[in-house]
């Protein structure tokens, strides 16, 4: 089963520890609680044997899956979208609340579960001077991470990825997927778009147009199996 897969794979992923420049990295699979939502999660979405498309993030964040363990998904998320209630507060990410706005336009979590992944090339989370911190934001951590990226894109998809194509949530992340791919040889193509971050930081006022985008690249790849 899909559920399986995706939950020993991420209770078991190795944690890169020492990493240089004052960078740590959060597992939130070590936690019980944390452990269980996500079990519970992948077992109400994922149990089944269906492929999927993936979307790709670049790693969770702190107040999203590096809390929930479930990629862009708040806690505010996987209780009043994904009707998983949780003790894990009440705080909002804002890629979570764009990735759910998608969400619910596209027809809700059912639909959108039952034909896409979402996760990220490290699926932990990466904080340096208690903010949230990107795998590609300093070279030397990339090359120390990048023997379990291309470890946790290959494992990943072994769940039961769609590999005719693959979503990459960031143009710059696109770019490091795209490496990665030519390596391993996993996805006939690589669409991208802009990352949730970005869009409520920057582009916010552009908010709608960049849903209709998401919806419009979902609906590419829809199929009602």
């Amino acid at each position: 089963m899909f559920s399986n897969k995706a939950y020993n794979f991420l209770l078991k992923f190795p944690v890169d520890n020492a990493l240089p420049g004052g960078v740590s990295t959060i597992n939130p699979y070590i936690n019980k609680t944390t452990a269980a939502y996500t079990k519970s999660f992948l077992y109400k979405f994922y149990n089944d044997n269906n492929k999927r498309v993936f979307l790709f993030g670049i790693n969770p964040g702190r107040f999203g899956g590096g809390l929930t363990g479930i990629s862009f998904t708040d806690p505010v998320a996987l209780s009043e979208c994904c009707g998983i209630p949780n003790i894990l507060g009440s705080k909002k990410e804002l890629s979570s609340d764009f990735i759910y706005s998608v969400i619910t336009e596209f027809g809700g979590v059912d639909k959108f579960f039952s034909r896409f992944f979402m996760t990220a090339l490290y699926p932990l989370a990466l904080v340096k001077d208690g903010k949230n911190f990107n795998y590609y934001d300093e070279p030397r951590i990339f090359e120390k991470l990048k023997e379990s990226i291309g470890y946790s894109i290959k494992g990943q998809s072994d769940f039961g990825a769609d590999k005719s194509v693959v979503i990459s949530l960031g143009k710059k992340n696109g770019e490091y997927l795209a490496r990665f791919n030519q390596e391993l040889n996993l996805f006939s193509h690589i669409e991208v778009l802009e990352h949730p971050r970005y869009i409520m930081q920057y582009k916010r006022k552009s908010i709608h147009q960049y849903i209709k985008s998401y919806i419009g690249a979902l609906n590419k790849y829809w199929t009602n199996e």
